[in-house]
């Protein structure tokens, strides 16, 4: 029968959940009221691309797959399923605006290479001993800034602890529910 083939396992269903989680706090009202991010489709599509990193950061770390994602029919990585759900739901989105067939592509592609970019950004500022290289390319990503200013030193704050935190939990439970901190703890956080 043909059909099995594209009927959502419940393993895919984990993986939609795993991504709704990411996206929920990505659009946490106070990132755009308190922090200052643009609430546009840039500034919305920089804090998923934020918080993405992070988690596949995290996975990325861990060599076997979680065993809540057990049985698994492909031989890809958790990571490559959320990164495939996360270009599914941009090309649908595109499309949602009104994006036709023949601009998808290309605005697809600069959006894997805006993440590519972020991505290597992101890792080496928090895998490096600069303490100032996530300031920077926070600044640059997802302020369009020149200069380190005071938000982005909170968002850099945040950044670190969502790190942290997602560090220090267990990966086989990310489908129960990803952690994040609270970002409000930050925003208007005195250093």
């Amino acid at each position: 029968m043909i059909l099995p083939a594209f009927r959502r396992s419940v393993h895919d269903n984990r993986i939609h959940a795993l991504y709704g989680m990411i996206v929920a706090q990505a659009r946490t009202g106070v990132f755009y009221s308190d922090y200052g991010i643009p609430d546009t489709v840039q500034g919305r599509f920089e804090l998923l691309v934020l918080h993405l990193v992070l988690v596949l950061r995290e996975l990325n770390r861990h060599s076997r797959p979680p065993r809540i994602f057990g049985g698994w029919r492909r031989r890809e990585s958790l990571g490559q399923l959320l990164f495939d759900t996360f270009c599914r739901d941009l090309d649908a989105n595109l499309r949602e605006m009104g994006v036709g067939d023949m601009g998808v592509p290309r605005r697809m592609r600069r959006f894997g290479e805006e993440f590519y970019g972020r991505q290597a950004a992101y890792q080496t500022a928090l895998d490096g001993s600069d303490p100032q290289a996530l300031e920077n390319a926070l600044a640059r990503n997802i302020f369009d800034l020149d200069a380190v200013e005071t938000r982005v030193i909170r968002l850099a704050d945040y950044t670190r602890a969502a790190s942290a935190q997602l560090e220090d939990s267990d990966v086989d439970a990310f489908a129960s529910g990803l952690v994040f901190p609270d970002p409000a703890k930050f925003a208007n956080a005195e250093r």
